[in-house]
């Protein structure tokens, strides 16, 4: 494992990269330069820009365009553009790409608006949406061909897994495992992997959830930040979409849905388990591979990043993961050292 020194990225010089992506736009004579203003930041090292599309152009683009800036050394522009054009080739909402210059990591994109699924969904309306953002997910995976895109095997699944013990359990709980407790983490982590490595692959996006869906009048959602699919296990997406790590529903909601994906997957083709109790469990394991990366990954944000606003979501991932343990037996190791780990874990004034 890599030293956290070695994982520490080099600053960004912004400002530098700002005028840059300024007069790469002013070049173009499609946006008003001066009306930029910022769109919105993620957990990346992109960074979104809108801006005012010139007059002549509005009936043909839109009142406004995106750009986004993503520094080549940290972000794969060329990947990007490739998952998005397989997203709109199925028949899913993406950014249509007015405008690039790969080689600085700078596009130029349509514009999706400003209301996330996160900020729309609500007990009401959920249904609907839900049944939009399934019917878009399975359009993607109906175009799923190999060898297209990165595969998710048994390295990548332990390299996300591996991100659990060294920034959840190491940076933020403190603690150091002993021989007996890695290797029961160890099993327990043969287990999600002989479980999701079973499961028949399809085109994954990889952050399937309600903060990168956009609520449309029309084509809803559109699809964001997708530069990161791979070839992998046919849940995962819906793993990502009902249980969420930003918004949480009753049990009972997500088995519905989740039934409801699978009939509806069954009968375009789609190679889901037969079996409806087999297909939930591969689900939760899935899911559960999912929810331990997340834990590593939003601890980096903060701890390597600055950006401590995803420990507050640590709760949500934390109560699916201990409530997934809790239903299997291969699985319930984990919760006994979740147990031990918050016992001796130094009080850093957060509980969960």
């Amino acid at each position: 494992m890599s030293s956290l020194h070695q994982q520490t990225p080099a600053p960004i010089d912004k400002d530098a990269r700002l005028a840059q992506l300024t007069a790469w736009l002013g070049s173009l004579d499609i946006v008003d330069v001066g009306s930029m203003r910022p769109a919105s930041a993620d957990a990346s090292f992109r960074r979104y820009f809108r801006l005012d599309v010139v007059p002549a152009l509005r009936a043909k683009l839109g009142d406004t365009l995106v750009a986004m800036d993503a520094p080549p050394e940290r972000e794969n522009v060329p990947a990007y553009i490739h998952v998005d054009g397989l997203l709109f080739d199925a028949g899913v909402t993406v950014p249509a790409i007015v405008a690039r210059k790969v080689e600085d990591g700078f596009l130029l994109l349509s514009d999706l608006g400003t209301t996330t699924y996160l900020q729309r969904l609500n007990a009401d309306n959920a249904s609907f949406m839900y049944s939009d953002a399934v019917d878009a997910l399975i359009k993607f995976q109906l175009s799923s061909q190999p060898g297209v895109l990165p595969e998710f095997d048994r390295a990548f699944v332990l390299r996300e897994l591996n991100l659990f013990p060294e920034w959840f359990i190491g940076r933020h709980l403190g603690v150091t495992m002993d021989d007996k407790q890695q290797a029961q983490l160890d099993k327990v982590f043969e287990a999600i992997c002989a479980n999701v490595l079973a499961q028949q692959q399809v085109f994954m996006h990889r952050d399937f959830h309600s903060r990168n869906l956009m609520f449309l009048d029309q084509g809803n959602p559109g699809v964001l930040d997708f530069q990161d699919a791979v070839y992998g296990p046919i849940t995962y997406d819906l793993g990502s979409l009902m249980r969420d790590a930003y918004i949480q529903w009753d049990e009972e909601f997500v088995l519905d849905w989740v039934v409801r994906y699978w009939q509806s997957a069954k009968q375009v083709g789609l190679p889901v388990n037969p079996d409806i109790d087999a297909f939930y469990r591969d689900f939760e394991y899935m899911a559960l591979q999912r929810h331990l990366k997340i834990l590593g990954i939003f601890c980096r944000l903060n701890y390597r990043d600055g950006k401590p606003n995803y420990l507050g979501d640590l709760p949500t991932v934390m109560d699916y993961v201990r409530k997934t343990a809790n239903r299997y037996t291969e699985l319930k190791p984990l919760l006994r050292l979740l147990d031990a780990f918050e016992d001796k874990a130094p009080s850093v004034g957060y509980t969960f």
